[in-house]
């Protein structure tokens, strides 16, 4: 049985604050794309379900003259059912998804001149992720970690971003060993 974690993900964001559907969407492309990703379409599916289930309501916001946003919040029905799933223990996954390692495993099959650069384009696009991820470090935590500590509605952000910055490190010794070996192999 599939778990739903989008439920619980937006669940998770109108904990925090009401939101429209935008500004869900909005926070899939910031932080949470390092973990977890949805589509504009699956959000507003997942919303709707939500609405149905009465974990949360919609209300409107009149901003300005006309402008109208649909907002959500969550209920106390949907509080529980987060804080549910926040403490229920998280099995390991079969699998995490990676087209360029399943690539790799079929790598007899590309003509030995083309292994290289897959390989050095995928080391390029990894050290640029990696550069983008510790210069958001840089930019959100680094100082406030060494003055002042973590408020604690920034241990979840700060734990995350530090484990992806770890995953892109590793992954990127990996390329780099890995070219090291196909090399020596020529």
């Amino acid at each position: 049985m599939a778990k739903r974690v989008l439920k619980h993900a937006i669940l998770g964001l109108l904990r925090k604050q009401d939101m429209s559907g935008y500004d869900i969407t909005a926070e899939f492309t910031k932080e949470i794309s390092q973990f977890w990703s949805a589509k504009h379409s699956q959000i507003y599916t997942e919303l709707k379900k939500l609405l149905d289930e009465k974990l949360i309501e919609q209300y409107i916001e009149i901003s300005g003259v006309k402008l109208e946003r649909k907002m959500y919040k969550l209920t106390e029905e949907g509080k529980k059912e987060l804080a549910q799933w926040l403490m229920h223990p998280e099995q390991i996954p079969e699998t995490e998804k990676d087209t360029f390692a399943l690539k790799v495993y079929f790598i007899q099959y590309i003509p030995e001149e083309k292994i290289l650069p897959l390989f050095q384009d995928q080391l390029d696009q990894r050290e640029q992720k990696l550069s983008e991820l510790k210069s958001r470090y840089q930019l959100i935590f680094a100082q406030r970690e060494e003055k002042m500590g973590l408020a604690a509605d920034e241990l979840g952000h700060y734990l995350v971003l530090t484990k992806a910055i770890s995953r892109e490190e590793s992954y990127v010794d990996w390329l780099k060993k890995s070219i090291r070996f196909i090399r020596q192999k020529r």
